[in-house]
């Protein structure tokens, strides 16, 4: 599959599935803008991938930085075709110490921000009749956890605008559609463990075995599992896949 001459911006660049999503949108043949908090590890992808990649550091829940960040991108590499929202977080709290600033921060990132992105580029792939948006959801946007509340209620936002958004531009050459990985092999999922071993006293195998058991297939999801279903509904191929919140889970749902 070829994507080449297209230009794809991929926010949460520098880590997971978001450098893996990266590596093989290069490798597709797109130049890519990478968006992220941290510069050191944007820099560190661009420099693997090449001349393909730019880096442009911000803060994807700061509308300012994150519009920033898209126009020095069309300034290096033109128009915006291919948009994927990798960029979130989750924090862990049982609900009744899930304050309303908590359910915030997780709306903003998991939510408005990727809202903001697909604002952003959407009028040119309009324009041009043709564009991918695809947004990095996860299984907590098609089914409930515990103690993620804040996490689960915005990744089931996210899977609501995807299949509202891909309404209104199936007709013009414009495809929105999102991923919904289950526990992968992240740094998010590192964190996970991390909380696990501190509030149960297990050990960081048994904590990371408890997070695989929820796949019938007894393991973590890999970022480039991920990236190459991504690279995969981006292709011409997958251009009758619309609205779709595709799992990347083994089996578990």
């Amino acid at each position: 599959m070829s994507l080449t001459g297209h230009h794809a911006v991929v926010t949460g660049a520098g880590s997971g599935i978001g450098r893996a999503t990266a590596d093989r949108l290069a490798e597709a043949g797109c130049q890519v803008t990478l968006i992220g908090r941290h510069i050191d590890r944007l820099v560190e992808t661009a420099d693997r991938v090449g001349d393909a990649a730019f880096a442009a550091p911000a803060d994807v829940t700061d509308p300012d930085a994150l519009a920033a960040a898209i126009e020095a991108g069309r300034d290096r590499f033109g128009p915006i075709d291919i948009l994927i929202n990798n960029a979130g977080a989750a924090t862990s709290a049982p609900f009744l110490q899930t304050d309303a600033e908590a359910l915030r921060a997780m709306l903003a990132l998991n939510l408005e921000a990727p809202a903001e992105a697909a604002r952003l580029v959407l009028p040119g792939m309009l324009t041009r009749r043709w564009g991918r948006i695809v947004n990095v959801a996860s299984t907590a946007g098609l089914k409930g956890y515990a103690y993620v509340s804040a996490y689960v209620a915005a990744k089931h936002g996210l899977v609501g605008l995807t299949r509202a958004l891909a309404l209104e531009v199936a007709s013009k050459g414009v495809t929105v559609n999102a991923v919904c990985p289950g526990f992968t092999d992240t740094d998010l999922v590192a964190r996970s463990v991390e909380a696990i071993v501190g509030k149960t006293g297990r050990s960081e195998e048994e904590a990371r075995a408890a997070l695989a058991a929820s796949n019938p297939q007894g393991r973590l999801i890999t970022p480039d599992e991920v990236a190459m279903t991504i690279v995969w509904l981006c292709g011409d191929n997958a251009s009758g896949v619309n609205g779709a919140a595709v799992p990347v889970a083994g089996g578990e749902l």
